[in-house]
C-alpha cells in the first residue's frame, strides 16, 4: 500500500514537471490560469550584488532630448522582494529564471570586471546595458557566455579596449548595438568570425567603433538576412563593398571618414537590388563618379536618403540637384548637405508631398527659394544654410504649419524677415545668421511661444529688441550679436527664465544692464561685448550662480568690479577688457577656482595684484596689461602652473621678475614690456621650454642676455628692444620667427649664421653698437620679410642678395660703403628700402624701376652720383615716398609723373639738379611735402603746384628760380600749406598777397601736435631750413610747425597786412630784400610766432607797438632798415640785444641809447651790459621768460639727432610713442 502511494506521488510530480517544461518553451506567454514563478533565490542574490557594484548618477536638472529622461531603475531593487517584480528585469514566468534586463539610461556610474555578478544569470535572452557610465571598461569575455541572448545592446556606455573574440560566440543574436563608445575596437579578424557566426543576425550597430580599414571587404561575408545596418563615423578605405546579397536590408546607415570609395557600378547593383530599402544613408563616402541618372533606380518606397560629404556634383552640365530626386514620392527625409552642388533647388521638389526633413547646406545651391517650398506641408525641418541663395525670403515658408527647426543661416538673402513667420507657431529653432538681413525685427516673432533657439547674428537689424520676446518662456538661446541694434535692453528678458545663453554682442546697445537680469537663474553665457553700456557693472550679475562665461568688454562701464562677483563659482570664462573701469582688484576674485580665463586688460585698475590669485589653480590666461597696476610682480603667480599665457604689459610694475615664474612650465606667452622693470633678465625663464612668446621690450633690463635662453627651444618671438642690454648677441638663437633686440647698446659682430634663422621673417637689430660687416648669410634668409639694422656702426658692402621674401630694408645711419648691389633689385616684394646716411656711392641703376611693389625709397645723405633714372616718376603707382636728398645727382628731375601716382613725400634736395620742374608733379595729387632745395634749378615759379590739395611743405631754397611769384585768384590754391620756403632765390616783385589769403592751414591753429610720416611703416618726413642762418633737417616735421621763409630774394613792394591773419605761423623771415614801408601792426596778431625776421629791408617809420604782445617771440631781428622812433618794451622786447636792431640808426630805447622825447640818445648801460648783448643772444632773459617754443625745440632735436647725444634723450624722443596706449579705437 505504501509502495503505491509513493508511486502515485511520484506520477504527480512528473505530471508537473512535464507542464513545467512545456510551459518555459514559451518564455514571454502568461498563463492566466496559473500563478506566475516568483525570481530564482540566486538570481536574485546576483542582481542585487550586480546593483551594489555601481555608483547612482545625479540625475540631469533639464532634458531636452529625444531619448527617455534617465532615472535608477535599480532603485526599486529590494531584498526579500520578488525580483521578477523588479523594473528593468524580466522573467520566465514558469521557471523564475531572469530572462531579460534593461537598464537602459538608469545613470550607473562603474567598472563591469570579469567576475562581476552579472555573469551569474546564464538565462538571459536579453540585455540592455545602453545610455549608462561604465567608465571605459572593456567588454570582457564573460559577455559570450550568454549562449540564449538573441538582444545586446551596450550603445553610448563608455566602453572602451577590443571587442572581444568571445561575442562572436553569440550565435543566436538577432540585434547586436555596440555603437557610440568612443574607444571600442574591432579587430580584422574578430570582425570576420562576427559576419561568419552571426547568421541569425538581423540588426548590427557598430557606430563610431573603431574598425579595421579593411573591414568593407569582410561585409560581403554578412547574414543575408540583415534588415539593418548602421556604421556611421567608422574609418574606412578601399571600395565600397559589394553588399547588394543583403536584399532584406530596409535601413543601411555608412559614414566613412578614411576615403571609402563607392565606384558607379556597385552603386547601380545596390540602388536596384536593395528594393525594400527605406533608409540609405551613405555620409563622407565618395561618390564623385555617380552618375546622377542612377538615382532614378532607387526602390520607390524610399523614405529616407542621406548622401551628406559625398562629394556629389549633380547633373551636367551645371552640376545641379538631379530632378529624378522629386519622383521618390514616399520621402520623408532628404540629406544633400556638403557636396558640389550648384543651381536652384529642382522644382520637382513640389512633389515630395510627404518630405518632413530637407537638409541642402553646404553647396553653391544660388538664385531665390522657389514659393512652391510652401507646398510641402509635412516638413518640420528646412536646413538651407551655408549656400549663395539671395532675395528674399519667401512668405510662403509661413504656411508651413509643422516646420519645428528652421535655418537658412550664411546666405544671401536680403530684406526682412517676412511676417508670415507668425503663423510657425511650431517652430522651436530659427537661425537667420549671416544674411543681409535688414529692418527691426519683427514683433510678431514674440508669439512663436516654442521657440527654444533664436539666432539672428551678423545681420543689419536695427531699432530694438521687440517688447514681445517676453512671451517666449521657452527660450534658451538668443543670440542677436553683430547687428546694429540699439537703444537699451528691454528688462522684460529678465523674465525668459529658461535661457541659458544669451549673446548681444556687437551692436549699439547703450545705458545700463537691466537689474531684471537677476532672474535668469539658468543663464550659463552673457556676452554684452563691444556695445555703449556705461555706468556701473551691476551688482545683481553676481546672483547668475551658473554662469561660466561673462563678456562686458569693449564698452563703457566706469565703476568697480563688484564684489558680489565672488559668487560666480562656475566662472570659467571673465573678460572685462576695455572698459574705464577702475579701483582695485578685488581680492574676492581669487575665490573662483573654476576659472581658466581671466582678461583684465585696456582699463584703469591700480594698486597690487591681489595675494589671493594664487588660488586660481585652473587659470590657463591671465590678462591684466594696458593698467596702472604697481608694485613688484607677486611671486605667487608662479604656483598657477596650468597658465599658458601671462600678460602684465603697459603698467607700473617695478623690481626683477620673479624667479618663482620659472615653475609656469605650460606657459607659452609671457608679456611684461612697457614697465620699469629691472636688474638682469633672470636665467630661469631659461626653463620655461613651452615658451613660444616672450616680450620684454620698453623696460631697465641690464646686462646681458641669459645664456640658459639656449634651452627655449619652442620660441618663435623673442622681443627685448628698448631696455639697456649689453655684451654681444648670443650665436645660439635658433627657430625665430621674429627677434628684435633694438634699442639697447649691443657690441660686436651679427652672430646669426644663415642654416641657424631660416625660419626668422623680421629681424631688428637696429640702434645699438653693432660694429661689424653685414653676415652675408643675412641676405640670403629664405623667410626673411624684414631686416633692420639702422643707427649702429656697420661696415662693408651690401649683399648679395638672393631669391628671398624680403619685403622691408633698413640700413641707414651706417658705414656702408661701395655700390648699391644689382641682386637687390631682384627682390620682387620689397615695398620699402631705406640705405641712407652711409657712404654709397656709384650711379642709381634703371633696374631699381623693376620694383614695382616699392612704396617708399630712401638712398638719401650717400655719395650717389649720376642721373636720376627718368623711369622713377613713373615706375610704380605705390610709392608713396622718393627722399634722394643730399647725394651728388646731377641731371634733372625726371620729366614723368603718373596721373594717379601715390607720392605723398618727395625730396631732392642737396644735390646738382638742374633745368626746370616738370609739371607733371601736378599729377601727385596726394603730395603732402616736396623739397627740392639746395639744388641748380633755373626756372620760373611753379604755380600748377597749386592744383595740388594736400601740399603741407613746399622748399625750393637756394636754386636759381626767378621772376614773380603772383597767387592765383582761385582760393582753393595752398589751402594745406604749413611750410612755404622761397628763400635764397632770384624771385622779384611784390610778395605774393594772393597766396597768403589761402594759406588756411596757416590761420588755424591745429592745438593737436603730431607727425608728419608714413603710419603704415613709421617713417618720418624729414625737411631742410635754414635758422638762423644754420642749415639744419628736421628728421621729424610737426603738424604745429607753420613757416614762411622768402628772404634772399629781391621782393619788392609793402608787407601785406593780410600776414596778421596767418595766427598759427612760428617763423616769418623776410629779410634780405628791398621790402618798403611801414612794418604792418597787425604783425602784432601772429600770436604764436617765434621768429621774425624782416632784416636787410628798405623798411621806415617805427617798430609797432602791438609786437609787444607776441610773447612766444624769441628771434627778433629788424637790422638794417631805416626804422626810427622808440623800441617797445617789456616781455619779450627785454631779451633782444642790439643786434636785432643794428643799422637803424632812428631807434631808441633798451637795448640801444635811450630815448628823448622819441629820439634816440647815448646810451649810459654798464661795459657788463655789453658784453652781454655782444654775446648776439640774451639767454638768461630768455630762460626766464616764457619757455623755449616749437623753434627751439626743433634746432635742438636737430642737434641731438646729429650728434645722437645724449642717448637718454633719443630713447626718450623714439621710445616714448610706445610707452602708453590706453585703448584701443574702435
Amino acid at each position: 500500500m505504501a509502495s503505491l502511494l509513493w508511486l502515485a506521488h511520484f506520477l504527480c510530480f512528473l505530471l508537473f514537471h512535464l507542464h513545467f517544461q512545456a510551459a518555459s518553451s514559451l518564455p514571454f506567454s502568461f498563463n492566466s490560469s496559473s500563478p506566475a514563478m516568483p525570481c530564482q533565490h540566486d538570481q536574485s542574490l546576483a542582481l542585487l550584488q550586480f546593483k551594489k557594484t555601481f555608483f547612482i548618477k545625479s540625475a540631469p536638472s533639464t532634458w531636452d532630448s529625444p531619448y527617455p529622461k534617465p532615472y535608477p531603475k535599480t532603485e526599486s531593487w529590494k531584498e526579500d522582494t520578488d525580483c521578477c517584480l523588479w523594473e528593468g528585469v524580466t522573467c520566465n514566468i514558469d521557471t523564475g529564471n531572469v530572462i531579460g534586463l534593461d537598464l537602459s539610461s538608469s545613470l550607473l556610474y562603474g567598472t563591469i570586471h570579469s567576475n562581476n555578478s552579472l555573469f551569474f544569470l546564464p538565462h538571459l535572452q536579453k540585455l540592455d546595458l545602453s545610455k549608462n557610465d561604465f567608465n571605459h571598461s572593456q567588454i570582457v569575455p564573460q559577455f559570450g557566455h550568454f549562449f540564449n541572448l538573441t538582444f545586446l545592446n551596450l550603445n553610448s556606455s563608455v566602453f572602451a579596449g577590443q571587442i572581444p573574440l568571445e561575442i562572436s560566440y553569440l550565435s543566436g543574436l538577432v540585434s547586436l548595438d555596440l555603437s557610440w563608445n568612443n574607444g571600442l575596437m574591432l579587430e580584422t579578424t574578430i570582425f570576420k568570425k562576427l559576419a561568419q557566426n552571426l547568421t541569425h543576425l538581423q540588426e548590427l550597430d557598430l557606430s563610431y567603433v573603431n574598425m579595421p580599414l579593411d573591414a568593407p571587404s569582410s561585409m560581403m561575408n554578412l547574414s543575408s538576412s540583415l534588415t539593418s545596418l548602421k556604421l556611421r563615423y567608422c574609418i574606412f578605405q578601399g571600395k565600397f563593398p559589394d553588399i547588394s546579397h543583403l536584399s532584406k536590408l530596409v535601413s543601411l546607415q555608412l559614414s566613412s571618414y578614411g576615403g571609402l570609395t563607392l565606384e558607379p557600378m556597385i552603386f547601380d547593383k545596390l540602388v536596384r537590388n536593395l528594393t525594400k530599402i527605406r533608409d540609405f544613408h551613405l555620409s563622407a563616402v565618395n561618390m564623385s563618379m555617380v552618375e546622377p541618372s542612377s538615382f532614378m533606380n532607387f526602390s520607390s518606397s524610399l523614405s529616407s536618403l542621406a548622401l551628406s560629404s559625398c562629394e556629389l556634383l549633380g547633373e551636367f552640365p551645371d552640376n545641379t540637384i538631379p530632378s529624378s530626386i522629386g519622383s521618390l514620392v514616399e520621402l520623408s527625409s532628404l540629406d544633400l548637405s556638403i557636396n558640389k552642388f550648384n543651381g536652384e533647388i529642382p522644382s520637382s521638389f513640389e512633389n515630395l508631398k510627404q518630405l518632413a526633413t530637407l537638409v541642402l547646406k553646404f553647396n553653391n545651391l544660388t538664385g531665390q527659394i522657389s514659393s512652391s517650398l510652401g507646398s510641402l506641408k509635412e516638413l518640420s525641418l528646412l536646413d538651407l544654410s551655408n549656400n549663395n541663395f539671395n532675395g528674399e525670403i519667401p512668405s510662403t515658408l509661413g504656411s508651413l504649419m509643422k516646420l519645428s527647426s528652421l535655418d537658412l543661416s550664411m546666405n544671401n538673402f536680403s530684406g526682412e524677415i517676412p511676417s508670415s513667420f507668425e503663423k510657425l507657431k511650431q517652430l522651436d529653432t530659427l537661425s537667420l545668421i549671416g544674411n543681409s538681413l535688414s529692418g527691426q525685427i519683427p514683433s510678431a516673432l514674440g508669439s512663436l511661444k516654442e521657440l527654444s533657439l533664436l539666432f539672428l547674428s551678423s545681420n543689419n537689424f536695427n531699432g530694438e529688441i521687440p517688447s514681445s520676446f517676453e512671451n517666449l518662456k521657452r527660450l534658451q538661446i538668443l543670440d542677436l550679436q553683430n547687428n546694429n541694434l540699439s537703444g537699451q535692453i528691454p528688462s522684460s528678458l529678465g523674465s525668459l527664465k529658461k535661457l541659458s545663453s544669451l549673446d548681444l554682442s556687437y551692436n549699439n546697445f547703450g545705458g545700463e544692464i537691466p537689474s531684471s537680469f537677476e532672474n535668469l537663474k539658468q543663464l550659463d553665457k552673457l556676452y554684452l561685448n563691444n556695445n555703449n553700456f556705461s555706468g556701473q557693472i551691476p551688482f545683481s550679475l553676481g546672483s547668475l550662480k551658473e554662469l561660466s562665461s561673462l563678456d562686458l568688454s569693449y564698452n563703457s562701464f566706469n565703476s568697480e568690479i563688484p564684489s558680489s562677483f565672488e559668487n560666480l563659482k562656475q566662472l570659467n570664462s571673465l573678460n572685462l577688457c576695455n572698459n574705464t573701469l577702475n579701483g582695485q582688484i578685488p581680492s574676492s576674485l581669487g575665490s573662483l577656482k573654476e576659472l581658466s580665463s581671466l582678461d583684465l586688460s585696456f582699463n584703469n585698475f591700480n594698486g597690487e595684484i591681489p595675494s589671493s590669485f594664487e588660488n586660481l589653480k585652473q587659470l590657463d590666461k591671465l590678462c591684466l596689461n594696458n593698467n596702472n597696476f604697481s608694485g613688484q610682480i607677486p611671486s605667487s603667480l608662479g604656483s598657477l602652473k596650468e597658465l599658458s599665457s601671462l600678460d602684465l604689459s603697459f603698467n607700473n610694475f617695478n623690481g626683477e621678475i620673479p624667479s618663482s615664474l620659472e615653475n609656469l612650465q605650460q606657459l607659452r606667452i609671457l608679456n611684461l614690456q612697457n614697465n620699469n622693470l629691472g636688474g638682469q633678465i633672470p636665467s630661469s625663464l631659461g626653463s620655461l621650454k613651452e615658451l613660444s612668446l616672450l616680450y620684454l621690450s620698453y623696460n631697465n633690463f641690464n646686462g646681458e642676455i641669459p645664456s640658459s635662453f639656449e634651452n627655449l627651444k619652442q620660441l618663435q618671438i623673442l622681443d627685448l628692444q628698448n631696455n639697456n642690454l649689453s655684451g654681444q648677441i648670443p650665436n645660439y638663437f635658433t627657430n625665430f620667427n621674429e627677434l628684435f633686440l633694438s634699442n639697447n647698446r649691443f657690441t660686436g659682430p651679427i652672430p646669426f649664421q644663415g642654416s641657424r634663422l631660416s625660419n626668422v621673417t623680421i629681424l631688428d637689430l637696429s640702434n645699438n653698437l653693432l660694429n661689424s660687416t653685414i653676415p652675408p648669410s643675412l641676405f640670403t634668409l629664405p623667410q626673411l620679410c624684414i631686416l633692420i639694422l639702422k643707427n649702429n656702426q656697420l661696415t662693408g658692402h651690401l649683399g648679395p642678395f638672393q631669391g628671398n621674401q624680403l619685403g622691408y630694408i633698413d640700413l641707414s645711419n651706417n658705414k656702408l660703403h661701395g655700390p648699391i648691389p644689382s641682386s637687390i633689385f631682384k627682390l620682387v616684394n620689397l615695398r620699402v628700402l631705406i640705405l641712407s646716411s652711409n657712404k654709397l656711392i656709384g650711379e642709381l641703376s634703371y633696374a631699381v624701376c623693376k620694383l614695382n611693389s616699392l612704396e617708399i625709397l630712401d638712398l638719401s645723405k650717400n655719395s650717389l652720383n649720376g642721373f636720376i633714372p627718368q623711369c622713377l616718376g613713373n615706375f610704380s603707382s605705390k610709392l608713396s615716398v622718393l627722399h634722394l636728398g643730399m647725394n651728388k645727382f646731377h641731371g634733372t628731375i625726371p620729366e614723368t609723373f603718373s596721373v594717379g601716382s601715390s607720392l605723398r613725400y618727395l625730396n631732392f634736395n642737396g644735390n646738382q639738379l638742374q633745368r626746370r620742374i616738370p609739371p607733371s608733379i601736378s599729377n601727385c595729387k596726394d603730395l603732402e611735402i616736396l623739397d627740392l632745395g639746395n639744388n641748380t634749378i633755373n626756372d620760373t615759379f611753379p604755380h600748377f603746384l597749386e592744383t595740388l590739395p594736400k601740399l603741407q611743405v613746399l622748399v625750393l631754397q637756394s636754386n636759381k628760380l626767378h621772376g614773380l611769384v603772383k597767387g592765383s585768384s582761385a582760393n582753393h590754391s595752398f589751402l594745406k600749406l604749413r611750410i612755404f620756403d622761397l628763400s635764397n632765390n632770384m624771385f622779384s616783385g611784390p610778395l605774393p598777397t594772393e597766396y597768403f589769403n589761402n594759406f588756411e592751414a596757416m590761420t588755424n591753429f591745429d592745438v593737436k601736435m603730431k607727425y608728419m610720416g608714413d603710419r603704415i611703416y613709421s617713417y618720418n618726413y624729414s625737411v631742410s631750413l635754414t635758422f638762423k642762418g644754420l642749415q639744419i633737417e628736421l628728421v621729424k616735421i610737426q603738424t604745429l610747425l607753420t613757416t614762411i621763409d622768402l628772404s634772399g630774394n629781391k621782393f619788392t613792394g609793402k608787407i601785406p597786412q593780410t600776414i596778421g591773419k596767418l595766427k598759427s605761423l612760428k617763423l616769418l623771415n623776410l629779410s634780405h630784400n628791398q621790402l618798403t614801408g611801414n612794418i604792418q601792426p597787425s604783425l602784432g596778431n601772429l600770436s604764436n610766432l617765434e621768429s621774425l625776421d624782416l632784416s636787410f629791408n628798405i623798411l621806415t617809420g617805427r617798430i609797432p607797438m602791438q609786437l609787444a604782445d607776441l610773447t612766444f617771440l624769441q628771434v627778433f631781428r629788424v637790422s638794417h632798415n631805416r626804422l626810427e622812433g622808440p623800441i617797445p618794451e617789456g616781455k619779450q622786447f627785454n631779451t633782444f640785444d642790439n643786434t636785432s636792431y643794428e643799422g637803424n640808426l632812428g631807434l631808441c630805447g633798451f637795448p640801444l641809447e635811450k630815448c628823448d622825447n622819441g629820439e634816440r640818445q647815448k646810451p649810459t648801460g654798464s661795459k657788463e651790459d655789453d658784453s652781454e648783448s655782444k654775446i648776439g643772444f640774451g639767454w638768461k632773459p630768455v630762460l626766464a621768460g616764457y619757455g623755449c617754443g616749437v623753434i627751439f625745440g626743433v634746432v635742438m632735436g636737430y642737434i641731438v639727432f646729429k650728434t645722437r647725444k645724449p642717448t637718454w634723450f633719443v630713447r626718450m624722443v623714439e621710445g616714448e610713442r610706445h610707452r602708453r596706449i590706453k585703448r584701443f579705437n574702435n
